[in-house]
């Protein structure tokens, strides 16, 4: 990995490379939460943080937000057809899986509490997006109130992590280190819940379950 980034491309080449890649692998890693998201994130705002365009920045910020707001929305809309079938549907059930039932239950009673505010909580705490959504969907949140709260959360998200990429890369020269630095801080915050956790001795999800942030 750190001979790959040591050797960036030229600038223009990572923008028209990068802003695509970046909104493809945010929308894919909000539909299947296998992608680690923030880290991608935080590395596309190294390198913009260190490019000479004034505007880079406001690039990755503004196509991670939106990339992360249609795949949310995208997979909401999936999830509502399988409430809405008899027969479910595999999105539906995927999500299910994904989370045991006292994390949706939590998430469910914080929902009752807070309503659509509880959407902007849970995109910035790694693994509580997928808990909150399911609970949701099974609360039967119209579309168009989901991406109302949705909008804001993709928005702080993209603030948080981009915020760590430029501290990596303001803290270091080359802007491969400042990506290993914003990687490993990331996948540091994305293990933080799951210590926590098993710290406080209550069950973890399935492995298939992890979700990066």
């Amino acid at each position: 990995m750190v001979t790959a980034v040591r050797e960036l491309p030229p600038e223009s080449t990572q923008q028209a490379v990068g802003y695509p890649s970046l909104f493809l692998l945010v929308a894919l890693g909000a539909l299947v939460p296998i992608v680690p998201t923030g880290a991608i994130v935080s590395s596309a705002a190294v390198v913009a943080f260190h490019q000479s365009s004034p505007l880079s920045l406001l690039y990755v910020f503004l196509v991670a937000a939106s990339a992360a707001f249609l795949g949310d929305t995208a997979l909401y809309w999936l999830g509502q057809r399988g409430v809405r079938s008899r027969n479910g549907s595999r999105w539906l059930a995927a999500l299910r899986s994904r989370v045991t039932p006292d994390r949706l239950a939590h998430a469910q009673e914080r929902l009752d509490t807070h309503q659509v505010s509880v959407l902007v909580l849970s995109r910035l705490v790694p693994a509580g997006r997928i808990p909150v959504m399911l609970a949701c969907l099974l609360a039967e949140m119209p579309l168009r109130r989901f991406a109302r709260g949705d909008a804001a959360a993709c928005l702080a998200w993209a603030a948080t992590y981009q915020l760590i990429g430029i501290l990596g890369g303001s803290l270091f020269p080359e802007p491969w280190q400042g990506v290993v630095a914003a990687v490993g801080l990331t996948v540091l915050i994305s293990a933080v819940p799951a210590l926590w956790r098993r710290m406080r001795g209550t069950p973890r999800e399935a492995p298939s379950g992890h979700e990066h942030p």
